[in-house]
């Protein structure tokens, strides 16, 4: 009699950046990694693997989510994307261009969570007080700056983005 252990590598498919991914992983294996080793996406950083730095942060349907605190196999069926989505054809997003033009970043560890982050966020919130970002920002951590760079250029790209309908986000 043999039972199924709760280690055994289980099939998942993610739907990462709009591309499937056959995978086989244990039920505890974290998105995160999932992403980082099995994708092969390293843009997606891991930071405290508690879910309070935010440095992790994919969207899934279109909504943050630490992937540090989601298992892979909890993904079938929903859509990930990643930091590697946002840039098209090698064309920053305003908001990773208002982050550079802004200096809103410096070591870039945080940056990706940031971004995906905010990249849901403005679409929900188009134009944003001060204090709205930094209530959002609140849940990712930047140990380089005093995210006043970061409030500003999420301002800039949020205007960016209402002059330019067009553009679409992840």
């Amino acid at each position: 009699m043999s039972s199924m252990s709760n280690l055994e590598k289980r099939p998942v498919t993610l739907t990462v950046n709009g591309h499937n991914h056959e995978l086989r992983v244990e039920p505890r294996k974290l998105l995160a990694d999932a992403l980082r080793e099995d994708c092969r996406l390293t843009g997606t950083h891991v930071g405290c693997e508690h879910g309070v730095c935010g440095a992790c942060t994919v969207l899934v349907d279109g909504k943050p989510v630490r992937s540090c605190l989601t298992y892979a196999i909890q993904m079938e069926g929903h859509e990930v994307s990643t930091i590697e989505s946002v840039a098209v054809n090698s064309t920053l997003s305003p908001l990773q261009q208002a982050l550079h033009e802004e200096h809103g970043l410096q070591c870039g560890f945080c940056t990706p969570g940031i971004v995906m982050t905010f990249e849901a966020f403005l679409k929900n919130k188009p134009d944003p007080s001060d204090e709205e970002i930094r209530d959002a920002l609140s849940g990712n951590l930047c140990r380089c700056t005093g995210y006043q760079n970061i409030v500003k250029a999420i301002q800039k790209a949020a205007e960016q983005m209402r002059r330019n309908p067009d553009y679409v986000a992840p």
